[in-house]
């Protein structure tokens, strides 16, 4: 057979090869309240998947799916273990920092608002952004009434800041 037909990974798993573990980030494990709760969520629904798939008959995709589900839970479980809890309403209101939510204005006169979180809890579909995005960074230390830079792999983009909240 032409190996142009094989699924090469799907045929490593089942040969007895590990999956790769999920990259564990080396910069500190920043989380809101909220990020802390949604790790805890994902564990217990991890956590209820894999026993539910080890109770289910022994066949090449449930163990496929159960080395899946056991490398996301040990990376979950490692984020739980390094978790450093900021408590966005103890931020200085004044200046934009990790947690907060920063109302923006782009050049063209657009407004957009975007939060600030941890790596795991970023999601850019409902504007949550990682504290170490670029966009993030550009934002970091600065006032209401600033105008920030937020270099881009497609240009630059000018954005003032117009405000600044913190919420739980």
């Amino acid at each position: 057979m032409s190996r142009a037909f094989v699924n090469e990974e799907r045929f490593e798993q089942a040969g007895g090869e590990e999956l790769v573990e999920r990259p564990i980030s080396t910069q500190p494990n920043y989380v809101t309240p909220t990020g802390a709760l949604e790790l805890q969520v994902q564990e217990g629904s991890l956590s209820a998947a894999l026993a539910a798939l080890k109770s289910a008959a022994e066949d090449a995709f449930a163990k496929d799916k159960i080395a899946e589900i056991e490398r996301d839970l040990r990376y979950v479980r490692a984020r739980l273990d390094s978790v450093i809890l900021v408590e966005p309403n103890a931020q200085s209101h004044e200046t934009v920092l990790f947690g907060a939510s920063v109302g923006v204005e782009d050049g063209e006169g657009n407004q957009h608002t975007f939060h600030i979180v941890g790596e795991d809890e970023a999601d850019a579909s409902i504007n949550k952004v990682s504290w170490i995005s670029p966009l993030a960074i550009s934002l970091l230390g600065h006032k209401i009434g600033d105008s920030v830079t937020w270099q881009r792999p497609v240009g630059n983009m000018t954005l003032a800041i117009l405000d600044i909240h913190y919420q739980s």
